[in-house]
């Protein structure tokens, strides 16, 4: 089997939908060899990380109809990146609320830095994994995982590539003071 994340439009589901969501989803492809891990919903779609035959993806999509119609299926291989690519996909990732596959392409980047570089990309990581927490409607663990993210971010360059850190870094402040999860952009 292979895996795949694939994204459904959406209107009308909330975080706090996604144990429904991914148990609909179950239901509606019961009949097939195929798993459905986990659901996350972002503003604009409800992503599923699943397993399916490659030649049998239409026929999940098209199971899970009744929640939404397809935005987008990327099929979940190991990637080798250049460093540049990853931190673009990543931002890209990031700031579309695609929050599990920024984790994914930063992880990518971050296996190609050294010293304070590396533990920089992994505060990015982290928040970015405390975002697809709040996706499955788990904010206790999102905003317990703030504090690592800005412990790693520590007082890295205030500008990594494109990114401004000091505002990242002040979001996650205001988060946490706040005890809220408030998606941005980076």
């Amino acid at each position: 089997m292979a895996r795949f994340m694939l994204h459904l439009k959406n209107d009308k589901f909330k975080p706090s939908n996604s144990r429904e969501l991914v148990h609909k989803a179950r239901d509606l492809c019961s009949d097939m060899d195929s798993s459905i891990r986990v659901a996350r919903v972002a503003t604009k779609f409800v992503e599923f990380d699943v397993e399916v035959e490659k030649e049998k993806l239409d026929l999940l999509i098209g199971k899970l109809k009744p929640i939404g119609e397809l935005d987008n299926a990327r099929n979940i291989v190991e990637e080798n990146m250049e460093k540049e690519t990853g931190i673009i996909d990543g931002i890209n990732y990031f700031n579309n609320e695609r929050f599990w596959e920024c984790h994914e392409a930063f992880e990518g980047v971050w296996k190609q830095c050294y010293g304070r570089e590396k533990e920089l990309v992994q505060g990015i990581i982290l928040l970015a994994v405390a975002f697809a927490h709040s996706q499955k409607n788990d904010y206790l663990i999102g905003i317990g995982m703030l504090g690592r993210a800005l412990e790693k971010l520590g007082n890295s360059p205030t500008i990594y590539h494109n990114i401004d850190v000091d505002r990242i870094r002040t979001k996650i402040a205001e988060m946490q003071k706040s005890n809220t999860l408030v998606i941005f952009e980076i």
